[in-house]
């Protein structure tokens, strides 16, 4: 809480900040590729569609960015106190939470006021987020623990990003891609950031969504992302305990 407080401290929006990013971006890509280019004409409720896109990314993108720094940002209180360090790092990750949060308030403001009727499968929405926030807590922690020996984790994983960013089905529809190779398709939801907006839009929005299950019944598949996540959350958890030892000569 006061890591989330002193982020928007000073300043004249406060934590409206949290909404104006996002809403901003929204509206930007919705105008280029939803009215110019009309990218999601055959999209049901597109704006909504891009919106849980878009809300989902950030938070992605802004818990591991307070991830890969929380370390090294703390330098001086790593040095003088002793404690479990990847509290450091769950703090960013918890701060970019609350504004998932506040954002998703958002996301179901719109899908009321659009007439989005909410399946008993919405439900299942609850447990995708909690997916997402393991993926993004473990790269935070792979991100930290390499960032205090390589900073040149900052500019590589900012590369990352930005082709990550279009390596998701975020403003694109993936009927798009199913049409063009159903292998690419397939690939492109074996990323579990494109497996949790996919499913996310099938549980709220429409359940003519593509995800995984409507394009292949291997269950391997279809079960990958989430074992990818597992995974991840146990090794990254691992490898951060053991390079939390050298931390404090390092920072």
């Amino acid at each position: 809480m006061t890591d989330f407080k002193l982020r928007y401290q000073n300043s004249a929006l406060g934590y409206a900040w949290s909404l104006v990013r996002p809403l901003v971006l929204f509206a930007i890509l919705l105008t280029v590729f939803g009215f110019i280019l009309k990218i999601g004409s055959t999209i049901p409720h597109y704006p909504i569609y891009l919106l849980i896109g878009i809300v989902l990314w950030n938070f992605f993108a802004e818990a591991t960015n307070s991830g890969l720094q929380s370390i090294v940002g703390r330098g001086d209180l790593i040095r003088k106190l002793n404690f479990p360090r990847y509290i450091i790092v769950v703090a960013g990750s918890v701060s970019a939470f609350i504004n998932l949060l506040i954002s998703l308030v958002v996301v179901f403001a719109f899908l009321l006021f659009s007439g989005v009727p909410l399946h008993p499968i919405a439900l299942l929405f609850p447990f995708l987020i909690i997916e997402l926030y393991l993926i993004a807590l473990a790269l935070a922690f792979f991100l930290a623990a390499w960032y205090v020996k390589y900073r040149d984790i900052t500019y590589m994983w900012e590369l990352f990003m930005q082709a990550a960013f279009y390596g998701t089905p975020i403003i694109y529809p993936m009927a798009v891609v199913v049409k063009k190779s159903p292998i690419i398709a397939k690939i492109l939801l074996l990323n579990p950031m494109g497996q949790i907006i996919q499913d996310s839009r099938y549980v709220l929005v429409s359940n003519q969504t593509v995800v995984m299950s409507s394009l292949t019944h291997n269950w391997l598949l279809i079960l990958a992302p989430i074992l990818l996540v597992c995974a991840a959350i146990g090794i990254a958890t691992y490898y951060f305990r053991k390079s939390s030892k050298d931390f404090a000569e390092n920072v």
